[in-house]
């Protein structure tokens, strides 16, 4: 059996590598399993894409589709032509994507019109609501035509099943996300800043802000940093900052003497300096998950949120994005009133053994 394996930006390297690992686990057992891994090259710079699989260990991809930069729409038709052009000459069995970037959308349409190959998606079901996500389209049209759904949440399970589909497709498995947390937190290494910005375990706070109702607008910027710099009683502000989003704190003139804007910085170096903040403020999804399972507050600055057990179980508040929400929420933060949370079912790092022990079964290895 031949599964593809597709990653395409940096929040699906750390989805694929615990997939890979119990992949390979099987196959030193002698199991008829091999997989390709295929890096569409959505995310082509260092940091966002060489970087991760250096530190994860992931190994280097069978195949590189180099799209490169473009709009959505470019970027989707040259995953879609490359990775159809690969089928072409050697068709898989399975076509595994995870996550909800656009190379997810694009390899699972064009695996299904490459002789109906099946596709199996990993974190299927999570639903914001909110259609002016590029995210939220990427989910549902893959969910319109995945084969087997493996899911994060009972949430994720309900969503499908509202969808019609059947539960028999639908399989509870986990995060892998989290298998990929749990096994690297001890590897977990304290980036140059820490000692360049006289760092102390939590006594900061990490930000990042990179969705664009937040960020593009330079004035609307202004205000939720001025308000974050306000409320945290001159905590330091740590901001590794996507070069976008850079670019609009520059022109909207934007500085305090707390506020430290720093390089992205690699999964090592990041999760170390989140285990270790006194609390995150974000506007990402995949964060909310990571600080669920370190028990770091969190504070999400949107009106809606794919992950909605970060909420209900975990350690995540959903501020929304009306800067004045900020103030109250980091009053409860300094009160030491922050809710303790837990970690949700089935987030306990054997999520990928569970995925591929399924495929196994489905396939009848």
């Amino acid at each position: 059996m031949l599964i593809d394996i597709i990653a395409g930006a940096r929040p699906n390297f750390m989805k694929i590598a615990p997939i890979i690992d119990a992949i390979e686990v099987q196959m030193a057992k002698g199991v008829a399993i091999k997989y390709r891994l295929i890096h569409t090259g959505q995310h082509y710079d260092k940091k966002m894409s060489a970087d991760f699989f250096e530190q994860l260990n992931i190994p280097a991809p069978h195949f590189n589709l180099e799209v490169g930069s473009g709009t959505q729409a470019e970027q989707a038709g040259k995953i879609m032509m490359g990775y159809e052009k690969l089928l072409m000459e050697e068709p898989c069995d399975l076509c595994i994507v995870v996550g909800d970037v656009t190379s997810t959308m694009a390899c699972s349409i064009a695996a299904k019109k490459m002789n109906n190959i099946k596709v199996a998606h990993v974190e299927a079901g999570i639903r914001s609501g909110d259609w002016t996500m590029p995210e939220e389209i990427n989910r549902m049209v893959t969910d319109s035509i995945t084969d087997y759904f493996f899911t994060t949440s009972e949430i994720a399970n309900e969503n499908l099943r509202k969808a019609g589909i059947p539960k028999e497709r639908i399989f509870f498995v986990g995060n892998t996300m989290i298998d990929t947390l749990y096994k690297q937190m001890p590897r977990f290494r304290q980036p140059d800043v820490w000692n360049d910005l006289g760092l102390k375990t939590g006594e900061y706070i990490v930000m990042t802000l990179h969705r664009p109702a937040n960020v593009d607008n330079k004035e609307k910027l202004a205000e939720l940093i001025s308000e974050i710099v306000n409320a945290s009683q001159g905590l330091p502000l740590v901001f590794p900052v996507h070069p976008r989003t850079a670019k609009m704190l520059e022109a909207a003139g934007i500085s305090a003497s707390n506020l430290h804007l720093i390089e992205p910085q690699g999964y090592l170096e990041f999760n170390y300096l989140v285990k270790n903040a006194k609390a995150v403020i974000t506007d990402s999804g995949g964060i909310t998950e990571e600080a669920t399972v370190m028990a770091i507050p969190c504070m999400t600055l949107r009106d809606s949120t794919e992950r909605p057990e970060t909420c209900t179980i975990g350690t995540n508040e959903l501020l929304g994005t009306d800067p004045k929400a900020i103030a109250p929420a980091m009053a409860t933060l300094f009160a030491g009133n922050w809710k303790k949370g837990g970690i949700p079912p089935m987030w306990d790092g054997h999520t990928a053994a569970r995925i591929v022990d399924k495929i196994m079964t489905l396939f009848k290895l």
